[in-house]
């Protein structure tokens, strides 16, 4: 039997969650501003911090406790992060983690938390993820920035694109297998290399909608 967990892959709404991060490190902010990124509510408990983390304090984007780790400080929180290169506050965050069923994330130790962070490429609200299971972090970054080269910023007018092309065909009153059909031959035309050439996509998107409702009419 495989000793190493099998990872089950999920995309969260954090949105207002309060997200505790034990340790104001370069770690520990990665954890924080990618936390606040996706509209968080993020509590950090660290004696000192990065000066990232200073001015996110300042600018009134996340509540610092600047101590160590106390008992009850995962009181109410979605999820933990322990990034601190101390054991001792790593593993009291854990264990309090595991009794107030909180799940964690262990920045020092994949095998002592819940879950995994992985790296990750954004192109609006196109989400790509890569991680190793704790086997090498390096990879998955690397892995992460070859995605960068391959998958451009026309992905995000792209995916915003198609949002809208899928919204119409689900109000359209075309039967659902005409509208599934017609949904994938958008995926067929040459609509993202156009963009990525420098079209206009106002352009792009009438022509697709225009090929979008000719084939949700009846024949």
């Amino acid at each position: 039997m495989d000793k190493h967990p099998k990872y089950y892959p999920i995309m969260a709404d954090v949105t207002d969650a309060t997200c505790v991060v034990v340790g104001g490190g370069p770690i520990g902010w990665r954890k924080i501003a990618g936390l606040l990124d996706c509209g968080a509510r993020v509590v950090v408990v660290s004696p000192d911090g990065v000066p990232a983390l200073e001015a996110a304090e300042r600018d009134g984007k996340l509540v610092w406790h600047r101590r160590r780790f106390r008992p009850g400080d995962l009181a109410g929180a979605a999820l933990a992060f322990a990034a601190t290169n101390d054991e001792g506050a790593n593993a009291a965050v854990r264990e309090e983690a595991r009794r107030e069923g909180v799940l964690l994330n262990a920045a020092y130790g994949a095998d002592q938390g819940d879950f995994l962070v992985p790296s990750v490429v954004r192109r609006g609200r196109l989400v790509l993820a890569v991680a190793t299971g704790g086997a090498s972090p390096k990879l998955a970054r690397r892995i992460a920035r070859e995605w960068e080269r391959t998958y451009g910023p026309e992905y995000e007018a792209y995916t915003e694109m198609l949002d809208r092309l899928r919204s119409r065909a689900l109000s359209s009153e075309a039967d659902a297998e005409r509208k599934l059909l017609a949904l994938g031959e958008l995926l067929e035309t040459d609509a993202l290399e156009r963009l990525r050439a420098g079209a206009s996509p106002a352009e792009v998107e009438a022509d697709c909608m225009k090929l979008l409702q000719s084939k949700l009419q009846n024949t």
